[in-house]
């Protein structure tokens, strides 16, 4: 068999034609700058050809449904094997998915309470047992004399298919009538269902009178029921057009509730038939928000306190108006007191409605005068109406502004019906098991007491669950609770869960590509996640891990150096082999930060701040243990802390959204704290992510940082353009005029192809510039303006010297390290550190007023120590504005340049949620309780 994986001349995206040789079954790790071409190598060359060749060995049905792969531009690679790609971008952001349902634990959780679950009364609570055939006579018998009933028996409940044959053995016994999905039909008519659709039959037995003498024809009846339908009988009342549900399986007697025999689907939120009725089992509803409706409680009515749709224009003389008048005359308030001082019972009434309580209604249009009497339903129940009844999806967006996610009422968040949640396993409910963190959840099942019967059923369902949830306490994930939304995690943390599903499965031979998997693992865990990625590589597996990642790096049996730069100036193969080959070879970036010769200083002095602080006062969002934070202002400061402390809750859930409801008018809800103190002496808030900085493929670096409006205005000065009349709207490749109408000014042609790829040519007319003959004849200096476009920063910065607008935007991208990015490039071909690097260049361009606070969220996720090196430096400078940076971080290199750091634990989950240790990088490290600390002292 062959020992290793040989690529020739990969070409993809800024690959230079490269040759790779990458050993098999070992842990091999790339690395280089951000967009110097390890992801294109990764995972656009090889996981692509190995997926590809995958595809195309299964049949042509199966190929229909799997959507055509694109051939990689690359002569050609062996040795390969079918490939698994564990990235950050197919996180699940479907409400549905939790942490249970990805992981499949959940599968085997559903089967365990279905197997081994005792059932209990969801009304009394008492345990359940099954009914005998008198018993549920007895009950029948109980009935008021002279009510028609008729026994049915259910032969199928909900299951796809034609079911001819059902009716046709019905009818050969003797039987007359069946009901199907509630419609009565008579068996010697021709039934039609619908294949794919799923069906209800109930065969009718037999129909009666109640009466004392009938007991022996009902006894016969409901056994022949029972029997047809193995032990559940329906007893359809016709006049009340009810169903009796009687069951020799399971039954209480005091509340005369049967429920079903127990299955795995019962156990399920996403099935009719376990999911709660009224949430159809998201646990939330939609529901108008109070808080988002009255954000400012300072303001009056009439001075715009309510922000809900339709309700806001009350200076004008509309419904509103005529609403609220009627209101304050019959409830005696005014609608110029502020809303805070009008009492709790004025203001149910505005918020919920008058209870049916008619209002008398004075309106004068131009159509007429008069009075009118109604009821006022409340401005909640108004926008939650509209919002159920309206077809436009505009109309919706602007509903759901007031609008925000409420626990059901039903099932309180639970997900699931009465009866699946009165089914218990060692005293819990399936809910209440998952809502424990992983840790203690392996607790449980190795303390769980089972009768004999049960343990033959529950032993190997107990050790899938014991060893799948092991797995997710070793990628270093005990602190997450089954339960919890798969939408709520970090890309670090679902690409972790799905590495622990891929160990459950324990291949050999598969290929694995990560993308960055020690994101949001703090270094306490990293041991941890490199033990499983050693792990995976022993059972006989190739691992592809593209890292930065220092310990992952000296971990590696291979390590690749894709450089020596980035765009352009990368895509080469620098320096392959074992870490210790690559920390001897001189023209390795990675090689010198990680022998030492190259390292990112510790900042002689820290800033003390301008004395000023941003405090958030009693903290109590997700596990936050009510605590106070004190952020100095004008200062770099750093939140840390293991993996699930909790500060995403405290920076982006609490601070970020309050600042941004405050100083930015962002209507969202912020987290649980009782306030928020220093918001005087701040003006604007700006989170700088790492999403695309546009969807499209007309967006580029030159449009998102403004400076392609000052290069069209300069095109449009010059006189070719002024004698030709044109203005700068000519020069835009988005609206029509200059730009080229055969592709619309996108340079491409998109050909679709059948059982092929879709195919994107150049286009012919204008060979890909974007613009049309004329508009391109206007030059500045000598260029047209699609060769502007095709410009790097740094040429565009040496090009426009003369005009400091625009060379002074594109110094900034050349400062954030973007020089080598065309300005044209179209921004979904930008990696997340670049996108994230052109909007800290839009900031830095902008005049400082001193005010800001900037937020990020792990700026160095996909940044080699060179580009964190960059990154330090534009941030400091944004401190030197006068401006105030928070960052959540893991990196050390990070960590220790803060002027402050606030590190949360001292573990995740539920021991989370408290301040360790707060102050200079050289408090923490003196910290003994601090994870943090202890890791940050062997760097200062």
């Amino acid at each position: 068999m062959q020992d290793k994986i040989v690529v020739r001349g990969a070409r993809e995206n800024n690959l230079k034609n490269i040759d790779v040789t990458i050993p098999r079954d070992k842990l091999v790790v790339l690395t280089g700058l951000s967009g110097s071409g390890k992801s294109s190598l990764a995972f656009d060359t090889i996981y692509a050809e190995g997926q590809r060749r995958y595809v195309e060995s299964l049949s042509s049905y199966a190929r229909m449904f799997l959507g055509q792969m694109d051939k990689p531009d690359v002569d050609y690679i062996d040795g390969l094997s079918p490939a698994i790609s564990i990235d950050q971008k197919t996180t699940s952001k479907n409400p549905r998915s939790t942490v249970g349902t990805v992981t499949e634990i959940y599968d085997y959780l559903r089967l365990l309470w279905a197997r081994a679950g005792t059932p209990h009364c969801p009304k009394c609570g008492r345990e359940i047992r099954q009914q005998t055939i008198d018993q549920i006579i007895d009950q029948v018998l109980a009935l008021p004399e002279g009510t028609r009933i008729q026994v049915m028996a259910p032969v199928i409940r909900g299951k796809k298919g034609e079911h001819a044959k059902i009716f046709e053995d019905a009818r050969r016994s003797g039987y007359v009538r069946a009901r199907v999905d509630g419609s009565l039909y008579e068996l010697d008519e021709k039934i039609e269902l619908e294949k794919n659709k799923k069906h209800s039959i109930e065969i009718i037995i037999d129909r009666l009178i109640i009466r004392p003498d009938i007991r022996q024809r009902l006894t016969d009846s409901v056994e022949t029921a029972s029997g047809l339908s193995g032990g559940t009988v329906v007893i359809n009342l016709l006049r009340e057009e009810k169903d009796l549900l009687f069951s020799q399986n399971y039954a209480c007697e005091d509340c005369g509730i049967s429920i079903e025999e127990l299955t795995p689907r019962m156990f399920s939120f996403n099935n009719p038939f376990g999911a709660c009725p009224t949430c159809m089992g998201l646990g939330s509803q939609l529901k108008a928000d109070p808080a988002l409706i009255v954000p400012d409680e300072s303001l009056s009515i009439l001075d715009g306190a309510i922000q809900a749709s339709g309700w806001n224009s009350i200076r004008s003389d509309g419904i509103s108006r005529m609403y609220f008048e009627a209101l304050s005359k019959k409830y005696r308030f005014s609608l110029s007191t502020p809303w805070r001082e009008l009492s709790e019972e004025v203001r149910r009434i505005v918020l919920f409605g008058t209870g049916g309580e008619k209002l008398e209604l004075r309106y004068d249009q131009p159509r007429g005068k008069g009075v009118l009497y109604q009821p006022f339903e409340g401005i909640c129940r108004n926008v939650e109406r509209r919002y159920t009844e309206t077809q436009s999806d505009s109309a919706k967006r602007e509903l759901e502004e007031s609008m925000a996610a409420c626990p059901c009422p039903d099932c309180q968040g639970r997900r699931l019906r009465k009866e699946a949640l009165a089914v218990t396993v060692g005293g819990l409910n399936i809910h209440e098991f998952t809502e424990k963190s992983v840790v203690d959840e392996l607790a449980f099942v190795d303390q769980l007491k089972l009768t004999e019967q049960q343990l033959l059923i529950a032993d190997r369902l107990l050790r899938e669950i014991r060893s799948r949830l092991g797995f997710l306490q070793s990628v270093g994930l005990g602190y997450l609770t089954l339960s919890r939304s798969a939408a709520t995690l970090s890309g670090g943390e679902s690409q972790r869960i799905r590495l622990a599903t891929q160990i459950g499965s324990s291949l050999m031979g598969v290929l694995y590509i990560l993308d960055e998997p020690s994101i949001g693992l703090h270094q306490r865990d990293n041991d941890k996640l490199l033990a499983t990625l050693k792990h995976l590589r022993d059972l006989g597996n190739t691992l592809l891990v593209v890292e930065h990642d220092e310990d992952t790096m000296r971990a590696a049996d291979y390590l690749i150096d894709i450089g020596p730069g980035a765009g352009e100036h990368g895509g080469e193969v620098v320096a392959a082999g074992t870490p210790e080959e690559v920390m001897a070879n001189p023209n390795s970036l990675t090689g010198q930060y990680l022998c030492g010769k190259k390292s990112i200083p510790v900042p002689a002095s820290r800033r003390s701040g301008n004395g000023r602080f941003l405090t958030v006062i009693g903290a109590a969002e997700n596990n936050l243990k009510h605590i106070d934070a004190r952020f100095p202002l004008g200062v770099f400061t750093v939140v840390t802390g293991v993996s699930g402390s909790g500060k995403s809750s405290l920076v982006n859930e609490i601070l970020f959204k309050k600042l941004g409801a405050e100083l930015n008018r962002m209507k969202v809800r912020p987290g649980k704290c009782d306030r928020v103190e220093g918001l005087e002496y701040l003006d604007k808030v700006v989170d700088i992510d790492q999403s695309p900085i546009g969807r499209t493929p007309r967006s580029n670096p030159a449009t998102y940082t403004g400076v392609f409006n000052d290069i069209r205005d300069l095109f449009a000065q010059t006189q070719e353009a002024k004698s030709r009349g044109y203005g700068s709207g000519r020069f835009s490749f988005n609206v029509r005029g200059g730009r080229c109408e055969a592709c619309s000014g996108d340079g491409l042609i998109k050909i679709e192809m059948h059982f092929l790829p879709d195919v994107f040519v150049p286009c012919e007319v204008c060979k890909g510039k974007r613009y049309n003959r004329e508009t391109l004849e206007v030059r500045y200096k000598g260029k047209n303006i699609a060769e502007v476009l095709d410009m790097t920063a740094e040429q565009a910065a040496e090009f426009f010297s003369s005009i400091p607008r625009i060379a002074g935007k594109c110094r900034t991208l050349c400062e954030v390290g973007l020089g080598y990015v065309r300005l044209g490039q179209s921004s979904t071909t930008l990696s997340g550190g670049e996108a994230q690097r052109v909007k800290l260049a839009t900031e830095l361009s902008k005049p400082a007023t001193g005010k800001t606070v900037y937020i990020l969220d792990e700026p160095t996720t996909g940044l080699h120590t060179d580009d964190v090196k960059k990154l330090l430096e534009v941030l400091q400078r944004l401190v030197e504005g006068g401006n105030t940076v928070i960052v959540i971080e893991h990196n050390l290199d990070v960590i220790k340049c803060a002027d402050w750091l606030i590190d949360l634990g001292p573990e995740g989950g539920d021991q989370g949620g408290t301040i360790v240790c707060a102050g200079t990088p050289e408090t923490v490290a003196a910290c003994p309780e601090s994870y943090t600390g202890q890791y940050l002292k062997r760097m200062l």
